[in-house]
């Protein structure tokens, strides 16, 4: 195996990296929910193609569950709706596309069919094939989402697939990983659609020869773009739909299961999706990522190739005088609702100020209600809402989330203390000391009135009752930027048929999947 030489590797042509969920299910009775799904999406991601969806669970006269579509005026009545809603935003300036769910017969697999214009009709063919050729003379596409369920079942079919309608496939998601059937995210959550299998998955695809680029999204269905179900990046010249369509036609994606990583991968200069010829060349790859990289994986088809070890490259470095460190700092836990039935809900009002310099801060918001102000280089401030009953998503189980969060990178001194104000408390925090370990700071003193309120004494010999019900906020250990930034090279040799890609994984299980180069002769 090669040795892989460290370095510095650029944006070499300098697009920007714009971030969504492309799987975001709005159904017909949340249309008049619309307005708020769209402000938390400008809130949220840099654009936004709406998938539409048009199927409810109707029962039979024997009380089985069969998903079929609405009645038809129903569903063109909210495609005019939602027709409106894009042509309103584009107009102000914002990027949104139309889009729907089409399953048809479940042969084919699940896709979310997305439009550059807003003039388009919807289509209900049962299979792909129909599907592709109702839509052959538009720019439209059509994205294939939780691939690995069963071949006939609603998992892909890549025997009908087309490279030019379906540029890249949605591989993670809320329902798990499709990527294989042998790595990490087993798909559990929607019980009965799985379990998942190797015979649909990508892998698979790519072994067709398929020019098929990855990405992950929600596959939300409450609100979009929850941070800890999955978004995707596309590298695109400038944040017009044009732009961003021609970043997508091209493969230029790549998606995280969680926080959002910046990341360049090319070979001889051309980036991730692109097909490149035959011969010697020099694969590259920067990271910068929300924490600490353990490892980059180079995957030759399918199977590792290099593998990139970033831990241990600087936990034993001594860290004093200035540094720029990256924190996460998340909002949640509380009132178990067994016990408290009327406390699901709860406001947070906070700020965080730095002596240096506040870098950037990352949202890692996961549902309605969440507010970043007034950011400068000093100080932020902000409003967070929790919820402590977890959304189903209509027919999946329940979803773990119930924080609410924030990476804040900062540059400073050590021993400089930062202040993080979080409802009625102040903390004050070295940098130095953020550095040595994560720490929970919770809201101990109202747990303890609220138990004494509700239940009148509940003293115990240990204090469960007070701390599992607790208020709480976590500050993650804060990593120095040696730890989240990665840049590497190596030379491959570049064989007709062949693919290069990528999958980044973080100390904190953070992942991403970032889309092959293709070689072609």
């Amino acid at each position: 195996m090669e040795k892989i030489r460290r370095g510095k590797e650029k944006n070499p042509m300098h697009y920007k990296k714009l971030w969504t969920d492309l799987h975001s299910n709005i159904h017909h009775n949340q249309m008049g929910e619309l307005d708020q799904w769209i402000e938390h999406a400008k809130n949220t991601v840099d654009f936004w193609p709406v998938a539409y969806y048009p199927f409810y669970m109707k029962a039979t006269k024997t009380g089985a569950g069969l998903e079929d579509l609405y009645d038809g005026k129903l569903i063109e009545e909210d495609w005019e709706q939602l027709r409106e809603a894009v042509k309103r935003e584009n107009a102000a300036g914002y990027p949104m596309f139309m889009g729907y769910e089409w399953q048809g017969s479940g042969k084919d697999g699940d896709h979310n069919v997305f439009f550059l214009d807003n003039e388009q009709a919807m289509h209900h063919p049962m299979r792909y094939e129909e599907l592709y050729q109702a839509y052959k003379d538009t720019e439209a596409i059509a994205i294939p989402h939780h691939v690995a369920y069963q071949l006939g079942s609603r998992g892909k079919n890549w025997e009908t697939h087309r490279e030019e309608f379906s540029p890249f496939a949605e591989i993670y998601s809320s329902h798990g990983c499709s990527e294989n059937d042998t790595g990490p995210f087993d798909m559990e959550r929607h019980l009965h659609m799985g379990p998942r299998t190797g015979e649909t998955c990508y892998e698979r695809g790519l072994e067709k020869g398929y020019l098929v680029g990855a990405i992950a999204s929600g596959d939300n269905h409450n609100v979009p773009a929850v941070h800890d179900h999955g978004t995707m990046c596309v590298l695109a010249a400038d944040r017009t739909k044009e732009a961003i369509w021609e970043g997508l036609k091209n493969r230029r994606v790549y998606g995280v299961s969680r926080s959002r990583m910046d990341i360049d991968f090319t070979i001889n200069g051309s980036p991730m999706g692109a097909v490149v010829k035959p011969g010697e060349g020099t694969l590259a790859f920067t990271v910068r990522a929300a924490d600490a990289i353990d490892r980059v994986e180079i995957l030759k088809d399918n199977v590792l190739d290099t593998m990139a070890v970033h831990a241990g490259t600087w936990e034993k470095a001594e860290y004093t005088g200035v540094v720029k460190v990256k924190f996460a700092v998340e909002f949640g836990w509380g009132p178990n609702p067994k016990f408290y039935k009327d406390r699901l809900v709860k406001t947070w009002e906070g700020s965080l100020e730095v002596p240096g310099r506040l870098c950037s801060v990352q949202k890692c918001f996961n549902s309605f209600g969440q507010e970043l102000l007034n950011v400068t280089e000093k100080s932020c401030e902000f409003h967070m809402t929790t919820y402590m009953s977890t959304t189903t998503g209509h027919w999946m189980g329940p979803s773990t989330v119930v924080k609410e969060g924030f990476v804040f990178e900062v540059e400073g001194n050590t021993e400089d203390e930062i202040v993080l104000k979080v409802d009625s408390y102040v903390y004050r925090l070295k940098i130095g000391e953020l550095m040595k370990s994560s720490r929970i700071l919770a809201q101990y003193r109202e747990s303890m009135e609220l138990a004494a309120e509700v239940f009148g004494n509940v003293e115990h010999y240990r204090d469960d009752f007070y701390w599992h019900n607790a208020y709480k906020t976590r500050i993650r250990q804060a990593v120095p930027e040696e730890a989240y930034t990665m840049s590497c090279e190596k030379k491959v040799a570049l064989e007709a048929g062949s693919c290069y890609r990528l999958r980044v994984h973080l100390r904190n299980g953070d992942t991403a999947w970032v889309s092959p180069i293709f070689v072609r002769q």
